[in-house]
């Protein structure tokens, strides 16, 4: 469950972050709810995960699955461009949560 709650933040502040830019520096009333709401629910989802998860690897793959998912969101629906360069920041990512997750694990105890 702490897993799935964890699933559920990162898809919130996604959706928040592309919202923000869908907001046009919160001109736009509709997106800039969503960013607000994103965020809010987010921080709830992820505050219920830590109950049973360990801070520091998790807030590693909520971060990294959050770069990439607005990385990945930012090429889809505002043209945004992939670079060689980019692409290989968002590996190098990866591989450090990876990495921390062998380090420690994410369950407390």
């Amino acid at each position: 469950m702490p897993y799935v709650l964890l699933a559920l933040a990162i898809a919130f502040e996604v959706t928040a972050t592309l919202a923000m830019r869908g907001s046009e520096g919160f001109t736009r009333l509709g997106p800039a709810a969503i960013v607000v709401a994103g965020y809010l629910i987010s921080f709830v989802f992820m505050a219920r995960a830590l109950t049973s998860l360990n801070v520091g690897p998790v807030y590693a793959i909520w971060s990294a699955l959050g770069t990439i998912g607005a990385f990945a969101g930012g090429v889809l629906l505002f043209d945004e461009p992939v670079r060689p360069l980019t692409v290989a920041g968002a590996v190098i990512i990866v591989l450090g949560v990876i990495v921390m997750n062998l380090g420690g694990g994410v369950s407390q105890g």
